[in-house]
């Protein structure tokens, strides 16, 4: 559809239905629309407009009820025609300065914290796909003597972690444990998890019998924490807004919305596919198989470090979902998350 098809008034009163629809959930009829929209028509010409919007495929109606609710249709033209850089209520601008003002150094971590702040903020599900832990790189790896057993422990630019304990070689006394954490952490320091695994087995060829057991582990080490990172996962937060939202669908949309979440892959290629755009994007319901599937709706955006793409966080909600608000604070919330990644040289 294109502008010209509608003209203001249509598109007044199309605005008008789905925002009063998601306020209330119930099927707008014209008289409302004449009450609280302020348009300055009669509620007889609003009826002629919204007939006019149900043949162009914009509303739909009950066969119970003789008001109309909006379609997937509506709720694009809706998102498409919000005014550029919208903006937050003064709370919400608090909510998101004063967490990132009190935040940790982790990116893990502020992920997880990102994800209740934007349920918090919108009332819907807070999502994000962390960065791909397997292209990650190393950004320190010790050694800790603990006697009989060596720690070794991996800790990468993201924050991913990983500690496992192993037996300590026979011969290996504590200045050529030393000696070796330091060779490690020269030759791994900033190298990608699959490069620095290549390297320790590399060092591993070349280096005496004592060292080589010790090289071999810290390789495996690497090995693991790429297995567990090749599966895409979700941070999800506040699912338990979905639940008071489910006025707003049929139980069984709610059913396999909640299974979605629980099984991630679906979710976490939208997420993806949303990293790689230049600023929000919106999916909804059945611009998509997955959204068509849940009737549901999903806001993302990028966050990056510099000019490089990091990974996407988002909102998951109903297709009457108030994308203004919505919009707005994914917008926010990404641009500060990726001002502090960039600070984190993440």
């Amino acid at each position: 559809m294109v502008e010209a098809e509608l003209g203001a008034r249509k598109t007044a009163v199309l605005r008008a239905v789905v925002e009063e629809y998601v306020r209330t959930g119930e099927p707008v009829g014209s008289e409302t629309i004449a009450e609280h929209a302020g348009l300055g028509v009669s509620s007889a010409t609003i009826r002629n407009e919204m007939a006019a919007l149900e043949e162009l495929g914009y509303l739909t109606h009950p066969h119970t009820s003789a008001g109309r609710i909006p379609t997937d249709l509506a709720y694009r033209r809706y998102v498409d025609t919000l005014p550029a850089g919208s903006r937050l209520r003064e709370a919400q601008r608090r909510a998101i300065t004063g967490f990132f003002a009190e935040t940790m150094l982790d990116l893990g971590g502020v992920l997880r914290g990102t994800t209740q702040l934007l349920s918090r903020l919108t009332q819907y599900a807070g999502l994000a796909v962390p960065p791909s832990l397997e292209e990650e790189g190393v950004l320190r790896v010790e050694l800790v003597d603990l006697g009989t057993g060596v720690m070794i422990l991996v800790v990468g630019q993201h924050g991913g972690v990983q500690k496992v304990i192993v037996d300590r070689p026979r011969d290996l006394d504590g200045r050529a444990l030393e000696a070796l954490e330091h060779r490690l952490a020269t030759s791994l320091r900033g190298k990608s998890l699959a490069d620095s695994r290549a390297r320790a087995l590399r060092l591993a060829a070349e280096a005496s019998e004592v060292e080589r057991d010790m090289l071999i582990a810290v390789a495996d080490v690497l090995g693991g924490m790429q297995e567990e990172t090749r599966g895409m996962h979700v941070v999800v937060g506040g699912v338990a807004n979905l639940a008071d939202e489910a006025a707003h669908w049929r139980r069984e949309t709610v059913r396999r919305l909640f299974e979605a979440l629980e099984h991630e892959s679906e979710m976490a290629r939208l997420l993806r596919e949303a990293s790689s755009a230049e600023d929000v994007s919106v999916t909804i319901g059945a611009e998509h198989p997955t959204t068509e599937e849940w009737e549901a709706s999903l806001v993302a955006a990028p966050f990056r470090a510099g000019e490089a793409s990091l990974g996407a966080i988002g909102v998951v909600g109903p297709t009457a979902m108030d994308y203004l608000t919505v919009v707005a604070s994914v917008r926010a919330v990404a641009r500060r998350l990726s001002e502090l990644a960039t600070e984190l040289g993440a």
